[in-house]
């Protein structure tokens, strides 16, 4: 059995020692080879990640991807089958989740019915034998980071779904984590209010400092609010980098696909993403085209999404600005020639 230790730099100079101690320093989080298996069965294929410190990450991908299999083995939810996890330069692989340093924010919130608030929040100091009055102080100073001091003295049953994630989230904060974990936080909100506290989330890593790892399904979600956007399939990393690499620069296929905005177009013998807002539907150009008939159209307020299906079978979409399509409206059926600019393609490493 696998006992606690710290990796030690193993470079053969000095200098390369330092500089593998600075390197694992810079990152909160840094996932070696993981995988985890379940009766043959592999959710988690030997990843391996560098989450850099105080910074926002999301893992992203669809359901049975591995990402909330990941994020439990981060917080210790899960054994581990082979590799390893460190958080800040410390191997946690075999700790057990209360000595990791780390907090899970849970998707139902899990808050105690018959405790206020308050006493919500200040649950863990009481566990701590901290005292009423200083546990109680600490916190209304997280409730007070998630603007809910003023309903303190309510129950759960008494708030709305975003106010009882706002207790959530200073319950799991009051802990002092070096990483926060939120395993899908916004799922259960309503659209509107989904917007507003994924800007709440942002402002709080953000003031605190500390490293945040979010599970989401919801490209927009994962592009608001990464510093990393981690894309996940099959229980393997496909793409990590930043939102804008990860958006302009996908990898393959189904990154190109899954983050959205893209078409995927086979050329002959290699495949390529181009922009949706990049392309235009022409009745002639002398750039790349395609051939193509009008399947269907989105209104989407400033912009048109239209549709469309190539002649040799190809889904693609165009978006336009809303002014440009109701001047010259492309109706279902009609055929239409879309074009691009060579410059605007990206090469993928896979064929479609």
């Amino acid at each position: 059995m696998r006992h606690e230790t710290k990796i030690e730099p193993h470079k053969d100079t000095a200098d390369n020692a330092r500089s593998e101690a600075a390197r694992r320093k810079a990152n909160d989080v840094e996932l070696v080879a993981l995988t985890k298996r379940y009766d043959g069965s592999t959710a988690v294929d030997d990843i391996s990640l560098r989450i850099p410190a105080a910074s926002y990450c999301c893992l992203l991908g669809p359901s049975g991807c591995g990402k909330t299999t990941t994020l439990r083995m981060i917080a210790g939810h899960e054994i581990v089958s082979e590799g390893d996890i460190l958080i800040q330069d410390r191997n946690v692989t075999v700790a057990p989740a209360v000595a990791r340093g780390t907090s899970m924010m849970f998707q139902s919130y899990a808050l105690f019915p018959h405790l206020s608030v308050v006493d919500n929040v200040a649950f863990s100091l009481k566990l701590k034998k901290v005292d009423k009055a200083a546990r109680r102080k600490q916190a209304m100073d997280y409730l007070a980071l998630v603007q809910m001091e003023n309903l303190a003295d309510r129950l759960p049953s008494q708030l709305s779904g975003g106010q009882q994630q706002r207790v959530a989230l200073a319950r799991s904060l009051i802990t002092k984590p070096k990483v926060l974990l939120l395993d899908e936080p916004l799922s259960a909100l309503d659209p509107f209010l989904r917007i507003a506290m994924r800007a709440e989330l942002k402002r709080i890593q953000t003031e605190l400092g500390i490293t945040f790892v979010h599970v989401t399904h919801s490209q927009e979600e994962a592009m608001a609010l990464s510093d990393v956007v981690v894309v996940m399939n099959g229980g393997k990393i496909m793409q990590a980098g930043s939102a804008r690499d990860v958006f302009e620069k996908p990898t393959n296929a189904f990154v190109a696909r899954f983050i959205g905005g893209h078409n995927v177009i086979r050329m002959g013998a290699r495949s390529v993403a181009v922009r949706a807002d990049k392309c235009h539907v022409a009745a002639a150009s002398d750039g790349r085209h395609l051939m193509a008939e009008v399947i269907g159209r989105e209104y989407q307020g400033p912009s048109v999404r239209i549709n469309l299906m190539s002649l040799d079978k190809q889904p693609l979409s165009v978006v336009v600005p809303d002014a440009t399509f109701f001047a010259d409206p492309q109706s279902v059926g009609s055929r239409v020639t879309v074009s691009w600019a060579p410059e605007h393609e990206w090469a993928l490493e896979d064929v479609a």
